[in-house]
Order: structure tokens, then C-alpha cells, then sequence
């Protein structure tokens, strides 16, 4: 069996992978990774399907070891960088590993979220239909930690891409929420004009946002009701609370505006202390966004190449291979 043995890892390491829907109504989160579009072009770099499960890391980076057998490896998240055996990897390239090596997935120093995809996807178990992790309940497993070996389906090839993916830019968009006629007259304007400041509380489950406090005049309990990730929750301190990928399914607290789907993923990459600025769309607009992003998740799996064909060619030949050049015609300089 091909493994990856964990030799360091965050607390908030994960396997996760498209997530686990149809159990929402007995209370099981959804889960899936935080960033479809970077999990998806680290798939897309070792020839597995956008959905397969990777290894997730939150704002640090872990080490691995190959066992078992060869595997194809690749990793994908802003800024984040990939070493084999202490040799950097090209950003957004794919590498085959043979059995012994050492595999370092570095942090996304430019965002929170960073991915490492591994030929025919970790091979954890399914729950549910998932491989995904819920730390909060255990769903998926122990989460990894020094010592545990992930198994690895095997196959797949080394790819490449031009540059990895890149998310769309501006506000946050939001839609109103279904109790936004809880709270007061100019809450929602409030929400609209601030620069929120991502606390440091946030996680898989929810992203605090730091900023004035929202007012609702009737009190911050309702009935319970379902929840979903996007979902803007007010508590009673004021300060909104978006639910993420690994949310409950239920909630009383009420919900001023929900967060559209196609946004949540780079809410996620905003790390604690970043701002965001969210901006109200309608429906016609969320559902064209949810497109969009349908679209780059498919268009960056049709846009890696094989490596060693055409892409990795252009590539090499904007990189250095040698520290000098001589004349071979040239005559020879005297000795001494």
C-alpha cells in the first residue's frame, strides 16, 4: 500500500475533499475544502478529478513521508511552496516522488488555505459517502498528526499549469438574509459601509468579522431554524458571525445576509487581521457568479498539460540550466 506518513502537522490539517451532502438533516455538516478552486488545480496537477480528497492546511505548512511505493504529488494555495527531498518544485507543477521522500507542503503565506493533491487522491475510508473531516464531531477520522499514514490511491501523472487559478476580485457580494427585518433600520447599510476586520476566532466552522456592532432592536434569540454556509449570523454582541464549510445546520441566532456561494471560498483565503468589504447583489447576479466559478473549476482541470510537453518546454526555457557558457572555437587560454 502507497502511504504518506505524517512527520509534522498543524492542528488544522485536514483531509477533505468535494464534501458530504444528503445528511444535513440529521445534523451532519457538509465540510469540503475551504478553497474549491486551489484544491482544485492541485488535483488538476497530479491528473485526479477536481473532487478527489487532498490534504488541507490552514495557516501553516506539514511534512511527509513517502512509503509503499512512487507517487505523484503537487500542491496549490497563494504563496504557498512545495519541497521535495529540500528542492523547491515549480509553482503549479506536479512531481513524481519515489518511495523514501520527503515531502515539505509549505504554508500560503499569501492567503489562509493551502492544498496537497497526491495521484488517485488520499484514499481515507468514505463516511457518509465522503472522506471529508469534521473535527468537531470526528466524522472522517483522526485528523492527521505525526505518525499517522494516509493511504494514496496511486496513479495519476505529473502536470502543469501556466499559473494557478486565480479568484474573482471586489467585494464580498451578499444577499439579504431571512431575518434581515430583525434588526434595525440601518443595519444592513452598516454592514455594507464597514471595513471588517477577520478576527482571530475563525476557522473551518465560521469567520468572525470584527467591526460596529449591529443592532437588533427585537433581541439576538430567535427559533431555531436551518443554516447554511454563506450564512451571516448576529449574535448579541453585535459583531457578524459567516458560517463556513464545517457549520452546524441549525442556528438561533438571526441572519442579516447570507454570503453567496461563489464567494465563500476567498473569504476563506482572507487571513486573520485582513479586511473585508462586503457589497449587496441580487439574485440574477449570485446565480451568474455560481457559474462563473462552475466554469473555473472545470476550465482549470481542461487547462493542465501533461508535463514535459509543450507547457513544461515554454517553461524551461525562461529558466537559467546554466551557470556559464563557453566558445568551443574560442582559443584556449595559456596555462599558468
Amino acid at each position: 500500500m502507497i502511504r504518506l506518513v505524517v512527520e509534522a502537522a498543524a492542528p488544522a490539517t485536514s483531509v477533505q475533499d468535494a464534501g458530504r451532502t444528503g445528511y444535513r438533516r440529521f445534523g451532519v455538516p457538509v465540510s469540503g475544502v475551504a478553497d474549491r478552486l486551489m484544491a482544485a488545480a492541485a488535483n488538476a496537477l497530479v491528473g485526479n478529478r477536481p473532487g478527489a480528497a487532498v490534504v488541507e492546511m490552514a495557516l501553516a505548512g506539514a511534512r511527509f513521508r513517502l512509503e509503499g511505493g512512487p507517487a505523484v504529488v503537487a500542491l496549490a494555495g497563494p504563496g504557498a511552496v512545495l519541497r521535495v527531498n529540500g528542492q523547491a518544485v515549480p509553482p503549479a507543477t506536479g512531481v513524481a516522488l519515489d518511495p523514501g521522500a520527503v515531502v515539505e507542503a509549505g504554508p500560503a503565506r499569501g492567503g489562509v488555505y493551502a492544498f496537497l493533491a497526491v495521484g488517485g487522491g488520499v484514499a481515507l475510508r468514505p463516511e457518509m459517502g465522503s472522506r471529508a473531516q469534521h473535527r468537531r464531531s470526528g466524522i472522517g477520522g483522526p485528523l492527521p498528526a505525526p505518525g499517522l499514514a494516509l493511504p494514496v490511491g496511486g496513479g495519476g501523472a505529473p502536470h502543469v499549469l501556466g499559473a494557478l487559478p486565480e479568484h474573482e476580485s471586489g467585494p464580498v457580494r451578499v444577499m439579504p438574509g431571512p431575518q434581515a427585518d430583525e434588526f434595525a433600520a440601518d443595519a444592513l447599510a452598516t454592514l455594507l459601509a464597514a471595513g471588517w476586520r477577520v478576527g482571530a476566532r475563525s476557522d473551518r466552522m465560521a469567520v468572525a468579522l470584527e467591526g460596529p456592532a449591529l443592532v437588533h432592536p427585537g433581541g439576538h434569540n430567535i427559533v431555531s431554524d436551518g443554516v447554511l454556509p454563506g450564512a451571516v449570523q448576529v449574535p448579541g454582541e453585535g459583531r457578524p458571525i459567516v458560517l463556513m464549510r464545517d457549520c452546524q445546520t441549525t442556528g438561533g441566532y438571526p441572519k442579516l445576509a447570507t454570503v453567496i456561494s461563489a464567494d465563500l471560498d476567498r473569504l476563506a483565503q482572507v487571513p486573520p487581521g485582513g479586511t473585508v468589504r462586503l457589497a449587496l447583489v441580487g439574485q440574477v447576479a449570485a446565480v451568474a457568479a455560481a457559474r462563473r466559478m462552475a466554469a473555473a473549476l472545470a476550465g482549470v482541470a481542461a487547462a493542465a498539460r501533461p508535463a514535459g510537453g509543450p507547457a513544461l518546454a515554454a517553461r524551461l526555457l525562461g529558466v537559467n540550466l546554466v551557470g556559464g557558457v563557453v566558445d568551443a572555437l574560442a582559443p584556449e587560454p595559456p596555462e599558468g
